[in-house]
């Protein structure tokens, strides 16, 4: 698999395998609502033992991407979503850079137009849901509780978005933040760490550019912060790679 050199001390198998599986999933073509191969058969096809596949498909199970039905086996799911894996191709691998960073880039267009339209549209009450959500964020920091972090970071975003009033930018940040979600889980789990601290700066300035109805500043703001983010998850890479081959 493409992503060998990471996988030296640092992935537990099932997390390994869950990546494979999704492979799996695109090289066979099967759909969302196709039936996979049994734990059995994906055993040795990943040269796996079946505990592991089975954490595996759990894991996916719970991201949404594979589902699993008692006495009848597992099935390529059903996603929904606005951008869900049955209307995008090519289907979105949590563990291939290129995906990664195509969806940095999809990300940086959103959250500059959600912040730009939030400068002109946000109510006060919307103001404030930003505000608090920045405060979160920044408690969670302050306080080193990763889960405070997230959730702050969570409802910050979700916030810029609903004070857009775009009810489709609003669809594409949640949508596009799950997929974001599913790539620190599989393919690099606890990288938030050396940009908690700038993050937390970046959030009061797109803020108070939102507060002070400067579209263009919001919007340069929001830039920052998603090219500050990917840097992150570039040094991270790099790390992983420079630690797993030496």
């Amino acid at each position: 698999m493409t992503d060998t050199p990471r996988e030296s001390g640092y992935r537990p198998g099932y997390e390994v395998a869950a990546e494979q599986v999704l492979e799996l999933i695109v090289r066979l073509g099967l759909r969302p609502g196709d039936r996979m191969p049994t734990e059995n058969e994906l055993a040795q096809q990943l040269g796996t033992s079946r505990t592991v596949v089975r954490e595996a498909v759990k894991i996916l199970s719970a991201l949404g991407r594979v589902r699993a039905q008692k006495g009848r086996g597992l099935y390529v799911a059903d996603d929904e979503g606005m951008f869900g894996t049955g209307r995008w191709r090519p289907f979105f691998l949590p563990a291939d850079l290129d995906h990664v960073y195509m969806l940095f880039e999809f990300r940086r267009a959103q959250e500059m137009e959600t912040s730009r339209l939030a400068a002109r549209r946000a109510t006060p009450a919307e103001l404030r849901a930003i505000e608090e959500a920045a405060g979160v964020c920044r408690h969670g920091f302050d306080t080193g509780r990763e889960e405070l972090f997230n959730e702050g970071d969570d409802a910050f975003h979700t916030a810029v978005a609903t004070a857009s009033h775009n009810m489709f930018l609003q669809v594409a940040v949640r949508e596009a933040r799950r997929l974001q979600a599913q790539s620190s889980l599989i393919g690099l789990r606890g990288s938030v760490g050396g940009h908690a601290a700038k993050a937390v700066e970046e959030h009061d300035a797109i803020y108070r550019a939102i507060r002070a109805g400067d579209p263009e500043a919001a919007a340069q703001a929001a830039a920052t912060h998603i090219d500050n983010t990917l840097d992150d998850y570039r040094r991270e890479i790099q790390q992983r790679l420079f630690f797993s081959s030496h």
